[in-house]
């Protein structure tokens, strides 16, 4: 059953969250700090594996948060305001007790394994942490990601078009985000739907960062096909009792394609050496591999 966190309406929430930021910042050294993170991808099924990991009993999510954001968008705030976020000790060994295990918190935002600075960032301010992406078919990604965007407001564009005018949006952006470390670009976040489906760039980037031992790539279409092989895979990388979630529920799925042809074409040879570069992190080429 959802917790009252979750059944809360938006707004209240966010009336939680502006109450609580200041008290968890005052109480920072007081509170855990995150074991592992869900650093994306976008549109891959974070939100679903956020909620299965939710239901281990030895871990905890942060307050009012499915992801902190610190890393990409709120940097600039301090590492007290990022820690403020996640329980008290004293409260996670409570919720932990009896478990014989010791209590782990986690962040789970999306952004992070696309933003350019986030990975090294993490690396740097979490030393030892476990970091976990899903991985969608790209293709597939891509148009998910533009029908989100759309919905939402921050595109206007046709799929086509918004792919045909993506380098010269988004580029500018990136170069100007690498030069100011403080500049955040609403445009290269929101309007990157073949670049966010490059991959392996992203990953050499979370590697180097973190560690490859320290880094699990999971497929989308595993996690959901094969859920329960998939899960246990994931807690027994994170280093915890092995545990099963009462069920395994699908968030945020957007069924039906409608995709153009060209598009399609357009993507596939847009991600053609992307299998073969991810393979390393699979140890096989992914199941979405064409050719």
């Amino acid at each position: 059953m959802p917790s009252l966190k979750q059944r809360s309406p938006l707004a209240v929430k966010r009336l939680g969250r502006r109450a609580y930021t200041p008290i968890g910042q005052a109480t920072a050294g007081l509170r855990l700090m995150p074991s592992f993170i869900l650093a994306g991808a976008q549109r891959c099924g974070t939100t679903s594996l956020y909620r299965a990991l939710l239901s281990h009993p030895a871990v905890l999510s942060a307050a009012y948060h499915k992801g902190v954001n610190y890393f990409d968008v709120n940097y600039d705030r301090g590492i007290d305001w990022y820690r403020g976020h996640f329980p008290l000790n004293v409260t996670a060994a409570m919720r932990a007790r009896g478990t014989n295990e010791s209590p782990v918190t986690f962040d789970a935002s999306g952004y992070y394994m696309y933003h350019p600075l986030a990975a090294e960032r993490i690396g740097r301010d979490l030393p030892g942490v476990k970091v976990l992406v899903l991985l969608r078919d790209p293709v597939e990604r891509a148009y998910s990601a533009y029908k989100h965007e759309y919905r939402r407001g921050f595109e206007t564009e046709s799929f086509e078009r918004a792919l045909q005018i993506e380098d010269e949006r988004v580029q500018p952006e990136l170069e100007r985000m690498l030069a100011d470390h403080s500049y955040q670009s609403s445009s290269y976040r929101h309007h990157s739907y073949r670049r966010r489906g490059l991959y392996a760039e992203q990953m050499d980037r979370l590697a180097e960062a973190v560690g490859r031992d320290h880094l699990l790539a999971v497929e989308s279409e595993n996690f959901f096909e094969h859920p329960e092989e998939e899960y246990a895979r994931i807690i027994d990388f994170l280093g915890l009792a092995p545990h099963r979630p009462e069920r395994f529920d699908r968030w945020n799925a957007r069924p039906g394609s409608g995709m153009s042809e060209s598009a399609r074409e357009f993507l596939v040879e847009a991600y053609e050496d992307q299998a073969r570069l991810l393979a390393p992190y699979f140890e096989r080429p992914p199941s979405w591999a064409r050719g």
